[in-house]
């Protein structure tokens, strides 16, 4: 059994906006989040777990930012596109753990949504995906309202 661990962290400032996309979930906020994509942190650092648990590089490898098809496409692609990479290597993905960082909006209220979507992305079951959220105690860039970050971790297996 060939067993691999990858973890990914992603963060977006914010801007202008009515709404945050989370996991995939619209989010009702007084910015959106900045960014060439729709600048979804959590599948962002998602991707990124599972590229690097592939020694596939990270989300830009794969679709560069300075690349104009990327403009303002869901991350639900990215996301996919990562999870069928890991297929095409005969890994199963284990589960998913991902820590959303920021002060606002909560994220309470929307995990369950958020979980729910990223395991019927992934066809994952309920016990394979974890979603927490938690605050900096008001340091640093999140701690100041200006931006989220996400952090995941992966673990891929054979067999």
């Amino acid at each position: 059994m060939d067993i691999r661990i990858g973890n990914g962290f992603d963060v977006h400032a914010f801007e202008e906006g009515n709404s945050v996309i989370l996991g995939g979930v619209k989010i009702p906020h007084t910015s959106k989040l900045c960014g060439h994509s729709d600048a979804d942190v959590v599948l962002h650092a998602i991707t990124d777990a599972i590229l690097g648990a592939l020694a596939e590089g990270d989300i830009g490898t794969h679709f560069p930012p300075d690349d104009i098809k990327w403009k303002d496409a869901s991350s639900d692609f990215f996301l996919k596109y990562a999870v069928k990479l890991a297929k095409n290597k005969n890994f199963q993905i284990s589960n998913i753990d991902c820590t959303i960082i920021c002060e606002k909006p909560k994220i309470k209220p929307y995990a369950q949504s958020i979980k729910t979507n990223i395991q019927n992305m992934m066809g994952l079951q309920d016990d394979r995906v974890s979603i927490k959220a938690t605050t900096t105690e008001t340091l640093g860039f999140t701690g100041r309202e200006e931006g989220i970050a996400a952090l995941a971790t992966t673990i891929l297996v054979t067999g």
